[in-house]
């Protein structure tokens, strides 16, 4: 297994404890079938819609972001891996002025922290590995050392697919699945990341 050279973490539901985001009523306010993913959907849409249908959703995750909180272990977590000086990043979905809502919900938690912050504006969104490997570049480290962290199949695939190592964070719920692909480790929450971390011979 590669040593651990960064961090790459996803946001909602992995820094910030679950739930804030409805995505059923979201879809439900767009119109988008439930089997479908709500950005995914998006793009087959006509752009004088779609442009209406990205204000609705921006207007839920603003809505998600001004609830934001810490996940359980997230402070301890990042304040730890920045002791070991590995470079830190955020990828998510979400846009980019829902992050800097969030941010302000996040304590200790600062955009100083992170090296690379990839959102939906910047990179095709996961599970594409494009983000990935740009958060990857702005982070200076080799994908092959990056591990990526998060709580959604999204997260997973696309880390896989950039040649990155992975973590499924399940916030103690049952792990819904172990393959699609399959995680290189499966973990409780975010104080085991550090574990990870250190196990992987960093130090």
């Amino acid at each position: 297994m590669n040593t651990i050279r960064g961090v790459l973490f996803d946001l909602d539901g992995t820094l910030t404890r679950p739930g804030a985001l409805d995505f059923p009523a979201i879809k439900r306010k767009i119109g988008c079938p439930e089997h479908l993913p709500i950005l995914e959907f998006l793009e087959t849409v006509v752009p004088p819609e779609r442009r209406r249908l990205e204000a609705v959703l921006e207007e839920a995750e603003m809505e998600a972001a001004a609830l934001a909180e810490p996940n359980d272990g997230a402070e301890a977590c990042v304040r730890a891996l920045r002791g070991f000086s590995l470079p830190l990043g955020i990828i998510t979905r979400n846009c980019r002025n829902s992050v800097d809502a969030t941010f302000e919900r996040l304590g200790n938690i600062t955009r100083d922290h992170f090296s690379a912050i990839v959102c939906r504006e910047d990179a095709a969104p996961k599970p594409d590995p494009a983000g990935v490997m740009l958060a990857a570049r702005a982070m200076g480290v080799d994908a092959a050392h990056l591990l990526l962290v998060g709580d959604f199949r999204f997260d997973i695939q696309a880390g896989r697919a950039a040649g990155s190592l992975t973590a499924l964070v399940t916030n103690g719920r049952p792990c819904p699945w172990r393959d699609d692909p399959a995680p290189h480790w499966v973990v409780t929450g975010l104080e085991d990341v550090v574990s990870l971390v250190k196990n992987s011979g960093l130090t």
